[in-house]
């Protein structure tokens, strides 16, 4: 029988969950209804309100530029699905080992960008791209190799590609702890065994770990959608969407439209595009995920 000394009292647990609840209605659920609101509105600030239903939505449906700004995060979505929990895993395979030292050391500095702030970073990269001054062209002339110099963040064929690196490497740590986590709670029998049975290091990764991290990889893609979609910080201090349009965001977009704009209406709208984008990649990816396990 189960016993029921320790179980808390109905109101009890009311009072336990009322702070977070309260937090989370204020922090998320409020702003997310307002955003939906002023989304179906005219609205560029002051009492000059209009209603126009799902107005801002069909010009959001049609605006070019949104969709442009929507490929750009697909794409380091994308980008960062293959290196995050790419390089992510792989780390954190290496520092499982027995034969890696001062893992705990390792560990903190692949940690520590992750604890510092967005901007920091994307302050710092825009000094190593720098085409003059920067860190990577000045080793590059070092090494007699000038002719390899490029200007990473004003080509808008290549831009994508190296706003994208600095969010790969600033957030890698954060899904090797993911991983490590994971392999906390894998038997180390199980291991044992592959290795006595002659698996080598990439058949054990491949037949053994992968399938027994299934579920940390759900969570580490979701968390990889999700953050990767919403992403602003570092495009606004490294290009602020330049050049031209060609490194622009959908967050950003959201930004320019209501607080450069002043098209606060259209500007909610593209916050709720958002939304609806990005639950759309998460339900989707859990879907093929689920479907692959089957």
């Amino acid at each position: 029988m189960t016993s029921n000394a320790f179980r808390p009292k109905p109101t009890t647990l009311f009072w336990l969950l009322a702070p977070a609840t309260v937090l989370f209605v204020v922090a998320v659920v409020a702003p997310v209804l307002i955003s939906i609101g002023f989304s179906t509105l005219q609205w560029s600030g002051g009492r000059n309100m209009r209603f126009i239903g799902i107005g801002n939505l069909v010009r959001l449906v049609q605006d070019s530029v949104f969709w442009k700004s929507f490929g750009n995060n697909l794409f380091i979505t994308i980008f960062c699905l293959i290196f995050q929990i790419g390089i992510g895993f792989l780390v954190a395979s290496i520092l499982q080992s027995k034969t890696v030292k001062f893992g705990e050391l390792h560990r903190t500095v692949i940690f520590f960008p992750v604890v510092m702030s967005a901007v920091v970073i994307g302050f710092m990269w825009s000094m190593i791209y720098n085409r003059e001054y920067g860190l990577l062209n000045t080793f590059l002339r070092g090494l007699g190799l000038s002719s390899l110099i490029h200007p990473y963040l004003d080509d808008p064929k290549t831009i994508m590609f190296f706003v994208s690196i600095p969010i790969v490497w600033q957030y890698i740590g954060l899904f090797m702890m993911l991983f490590l986590t994971g392999y906390q709670g894998i038997d180390t029998s199980i291991i044992e065994v592959s290795i006595i049975d002659g698996a080598g290091p990439a058949r054990r990764a491949w037949y053994v770990t992968l399938p027994l991290l299934s579920e940390t990889f759900k969570v580490a893609v979701i968390l990889c959608i999700a953050g990767n979609m919403k992403i602003f910080d570092h495009i606004f201090i490294m290009t602020g969407g330049g050049p031209g349009r060609s490194s622009n965001v959908m967050a950003m977009y959201a930004y320019n439209q209501a607080f450069e704009m002043f098209q606060i209406g259209y500007g909610s709208a593209v916050s709720v595009g958002i939304m609806i984008l990005s639950l759309t990649l998460i339900l989707t990816s859990r879907l093929l995920i689920g479907r692959n396990q089957t």
